[in-house]
C-alpha cells in the first residue's frame, strides 16, 4: 500500500486508447481552446493593470511572460505526446512521481480551476452589467451583487518582497446574489454537457469574434499612437517591469487547457504540440500589439484599469469602437469560462477514474459521451462561488497552484528522461535539462512574489487534501488495489 506507487506509461497509454470520450479535436481546435482560455480577462483587464506597474515597459513584461509561458509549453508538449490522456499535470505526475504527488497537484488544480472559473464569471457579470447600464438598462442591484459584498476594499495588484505593492480602491455594495454570474455559468455548463465537439465549435466562433475586435482595436488605435507616451520607458525600473510580468503571466496560463483535451484529440502526438505552439504564437502577437497601442494612446498612469481598451478608444473620440471592444470583452470571457470549467471537469473525471474520488465523477453519458454528472456538479459549484462570493474574496484564492503545476511538469520531463528513456517521444523538449530548469526558475521567481495569505491558503488546502486522500483515496485507489491483488 505504497502512496508513492507510480502508474506505468503503458497504463496511461491504455487509458487513452480505451477512452469512452469522443475523439473529435484537431490541432486548430486545440489552438482555439488555448486562445479561448488565454485571450479573455487577461488582455482586457491585466494589460491596463500591468501598465500601471511597468509603464511603457509593459511591452518588455509581455516578452518576459511570453518566454516563461513558451518554456512551459515546450515541457507540456513532450509529456502530452507521451501520455495523451485527460488530467494534464495530474496524470503526468502520476507517472513521474507517484500517486501521493499526483493527488496533491490534482487537489490543488481543483481549487485553482474552480476559483478561476468563478472569478471569470464574476468579472463577466460586472462587465455585462456595466454595458447594460451604458445602454440605459439597469438591473436590480440585489440581483447583481453577492451577499458578502459591501464597503470599500483594497485589491492588491502585486505583492512584496520582489514586487511593488499596489492597491486599487474598489467600492462594493451588498446584494442578495450575483444572478448574471450564475446564469452564464449554468449556460456554459449546459454547452459542455452537450458535447466536446459542440463546445469546440462554440469556442471557435467566439475566438474568431474576439480576435477580430482585438485586431480592430489595434487597427483603430495605431494611427493615433503618441510616441511621447513611451518616455520614460520604465518609470519604476526593472522592479516595475517584473511587477508587470507577474500580472501578465497569469494571462497566459490558459494554454494548460490544451493538454487536458489530449484524450479527445484525433492525433494527439501530432496535434497537441502544434496546437500549443500555434496558441502561444497568436496570443503573443495580440498581447504585444495591444500593449503597444494602449500605452501609445493613453499615458500609463491614466489608463482605466477596469475598462482599459474601450476607454482608450473613447479618449480619442472613437466611442463606437470602444463599445464594440467592450462587447468583444464580454464575448471573450465567455470562452475563457467555457475552457476553464472544461479543464476542471476533466481533472475531476480522471481522478475519479483512478479511484481517488467517488466513481460518480467518471461516468460517461451514453448519448453525449461526456462526463455528464461531473460536468453539472462542477458547473454548480462554480456558479455558487461566483454568485455568493465577491470578486475580491475569489481572487485571493488564485494562482499559486498553476505555477506549482508548471514546476512539476518541468521536473517530470527531467525525471522521465532518466527513468523511462526508452519511451517514444514524438516531440522532445529541446536542451533538457536546461530548458526545464530555466522554466522552474521563472516559475519560482513569480511564486516568491505572492502574498503570505496566498501561501497560507495553499498550505491549508494542501492539508485538507491530504486528509481526504488518506481518508478515502488511499483505500479506493485502483492502482494500489491492483498491486495488492497481484501480491
Amino acid at each position: 500500500m505504497n502512496p508513492w506507487a507510480k502508474k506505468r506509461p503503458e497504463d496511461l497509454q491504455e487509458a487513452s486508447e480505451h477512452s469512452q470520450l469522443k475523439k473529435s479535436l484537431k490541432a486548430i481546435d486545440l489552438a482555439a481552446l488555448g486562445i479561448g482560455s488565454v485571450v479573455g480577462t487577461g488582455i482586457f483587464v491585466a494589460t491596463g493593470q500591468g501598465a500601471h506597474l511597468a509603464g511603457p515597459g509593459i511591452i518588455v513584461s509581455f516578452v518576459i511572460a511570453a518566454v516563461t509561458a513558451g518554456l512551459c509549453a515546450l515541457t507540456y508538449s513532450e509529456l502530452a505526446c507521451m501520455f495523451p490522456v485527460a488530467g494534464s499535470t495530474y496524470s503526468y505526475s502520476y507517472a513521474a512521481f507517484g500517486e501521493i504527488i499526483a493527488w496533491i497537484i490534482g487537489w490543488d488544480l481543483m481549487l485553482e480551476y474552480l476559483v478561476s472559473a468563478s472569478a471569470v464569471a464574476s468579472g463577466w457579470s460586472s462587465t455585462f452589467i456595466g454595458l447594460l447600464e451604458n445602454l440605459g438598462l439597469k438591473l436590480p442591484r440585489a440581483l447583481c451583487l453577492s451577499p458578502l459584498s459591501g464597503g470599500i476594499i483594497n485589491l492588491p495588484a502585486v505583492s512584496p518582497p520582489l514586487f511593488i505593492p499596489t492597491f486599487i480602491p474598489f467600492r462594493q455594495a451588498a446584494g442578495l446574489v450575483d444572478l448574471p454570474a450564475i446564469l452564464i455559468t449554468l449556460f456554459i455548463t449546459w454547452i459542455l454537457f452537450v458535447g466536446i465537439k459542440e463546445s469546440s465549435v462554440t469556442n471557435n466562433i467566439i475566438v474568431v469574434l474576439k480576435i477580430s475586435v482585438i485586431v480592430l482595436f489595434i487597427f483603430l488605435g495605431i494611427k493615433h499612437v503618441n510616441l511621447s507616451h513611451f518616455a520614460p520607458f520604465a518609470p519604476m525600473g526593472w522592479t516595475g517591469i517584473m511587477s508587470g510580468a507577474a500580472i501578465i503571466f497569469f494571462s497566459y496560463i490558459g494554454f494548460d487547457a490544451v493538454s487536458t483535451a489530449a484524450e479527445e484529440t484525433i492525433n494527439p502526438k501530432r496535434d497537441v504540440p502544434i496546437g500549443l505552439m500555434l496558441c502561444l504564437a497568436v496570443v503573443i502577437v495580440l498581447y504585444l500589439g495591444v500593449a503597444f497601442v494602449l500605452v501609445g494612446l493613453v499615458p500609463y498612469n491614466e489608463i482605466d484599469i477596469g475598462n482599459a481598451l474601450p476607454a482608450a478608444l473613447a479618449r480619442i473620440g472613437i466611442r463606437w469602437g470602444g463599445a464594440l471592444v467592450a462587447t468583444g470583452a464580454i464575448i471573450g470571457m465567455i470562452s475563457t469560462l467555457l475552457i476553464t470549467v472544461y479543464g476542471q471537469v476533466r481533472i475531476f473525471m480522471v481522478m475519479a477514474r483512478d479511484g481517488l474520488l467517488p466513481g460518480i465523477f467518471s461516468r460517461i453519458h451514453p448519448v453525449h459521451r461526456t462526463p455528464a454528472l461531473c460536468t453539472w456538479i462542477t458547473g454548480g459549484l462554480t456558479a455558487l462561488i461566483a454568485g455568493f462570493f465577491p470578486l475580491n474574496i475569489i481572487l485571493e484564492l488564485c494562482n499559486i497552484g498553476t505555477l506549482f503545476a508548471f514546476v512539476l511538469v518541468s521536473i517530470g520531463v527531467i525525471v522521465l528522461r532518466h527513468t523511462q528513456p526508452q519511451l517514444e517521444r514524438k516531440f522532445k523538449t529541446p536542451l533538457v535539462p536546461f530548458t526545464p530548469l530555466v522554466t522552474i526558475f521563472f516559475c519560482f521567481y513569480l511564486m516568491i512574489g505572492l502574498t503570505k495569505v496566498t501561501w497560507l491558503r495553499f498550505a491549508i488546502w494542501l492539508a485538507l487534501g491530504l486528509a481526504v486522500y488518506f481518508a478515502y483515496g488511499a483505500s479506493h485507489s485502483k492502482l494500489r488495489n491492483s498491486y495488492s491483488e497481484k501480491n
